[in-house]
């Protein structure tokens, strides 16, 4: 792999994109067959499995006893943040008829992002951010409302919370990204959900008579979500801002557009199409408008 550490960073979050957008299409078909419960324990069992056999593999079995030692209290942290961020998020999957749908509305993450730099890193709001923002919203309205008695569609707000709760996780993750290894941070993330998932199921008294065709679901799903698409983005956080990493990331609700109607023969209504490329446009601008505003920042500290 290259030297350069931006090229590095972005060809992780390429790597977290293609991963990404298939986490949407494969535990949508693992959903339309399985309580979400059930779900869980399949999918996130699978998930420690991949990261554990990647950490012997490398041999970081040891550092992470370490280092959950030393930073026992900030992973159970961001382990109580992904449960949240997590079941709410799959919980909107299984709602929604369309995973292009919740890929569109999950487009508000960077929003938070931003406010959340804002209020706790003292990071300046430009012009450029602000129309990202807008863009956003208004994209997000149009994929969303719904004349009649409920004006938005069911589970917008699953959606909403669960960006919202990710947003908080990537700001602590940044904090320190460069103390805790990626891979002690996926392994964490499994374990916890797991464990969620699994105290969830002994307490609603689930079966697990699952279909091969779940099942492989599940399995690729796993292979591509809980462990590639997370390790790809923490790598990607090593090398390049946050900021940057929206950009390219911001194109998966397209690749999921495509990917949902490959997979599941159907595509969102045509406003709500224009809406999300709406969404896309937005967090572009959020993304590029924050790097420009860094720039500036460090040019003025310079001279």
């Amino acid at each position: 792999m290259t030297k350069n550490p931006a090229i590095r960073g972005y060809l992780f979050v390429l790597m977290s994109v293609i991963a990404t957008s298939n986490v949407y299409i494969f535990s949508k078909a693992a959903l339309n067959e399985l309580h979400i419960v059930q779900f869980g324990v399949l999918w996130y069992g699978m998930a420690l499995l991949w990261n554990t056999l990647f950490s012997a593999g490398t041999k970081k079995i040891r550092l992470a006893r370490s280092l959950y030692k030393k930073y026992y209290r900030l992973l159970i942290i961001i382990a109580l943040i992904e449960i949240c961020s997590v079941s709410l998020f799959f919980t909107a999957i299984n709602t929604m008829e369309n995973p292009a749908i919740v890929s569109f509305i999950g487009n508000v993450g960077p929003i938070f992002i931003t406010i959340l730099g804002i209020l706790i890193l003292k990071e300046r709001f430009s012009t450029v951010e602000a129309i990202g923002i807008i863009l956003t919203l208004a994209g997000v309205f149009i994929i969303s409302y719904r004349p009649g008695s409920d004006i938005f569609i069911k589970g917008i707000w699953l959606v909403i919370f669960s960006s919202l709760f990710f947003s908080v996780k990537i700001i602590i993750v940044k904090s320190y990204i460069h103390k805790i290894d990626p891979t002690i941070l996926a392994i964490n993330r499994s374990f916890c959900l797991l464990g969620f998932s699994v105290i969830m199921a002994l307490s609603l008294g689930s079966t697990f008579e699952v279909s091969t065709k779940a099942l492989l679901n599940i399995f690729i799903g796993s292979l591509l979500g809980p462990f590639l698409t997370t390790l790809s983005n923490y790598w990607a956080l090593q090398y390049i801002e946050a900021s940057r990493a929206s950009i390219l990331g911001s194109t998966k609700s397209l690749v999921v557009l495509l990917g949902a109607y490959l997979y599941f023969g159907t595509l969102p209504l045509y406003y709500q199409i224009m809406g999300g490329i709406i969404t896309v446009l937005g967090v572009i601008l959020i993304s590029y408008g924050s790097i420009i505003h860094k720039k500036s920042d460090l040019k003025d500290r310079l001279f």
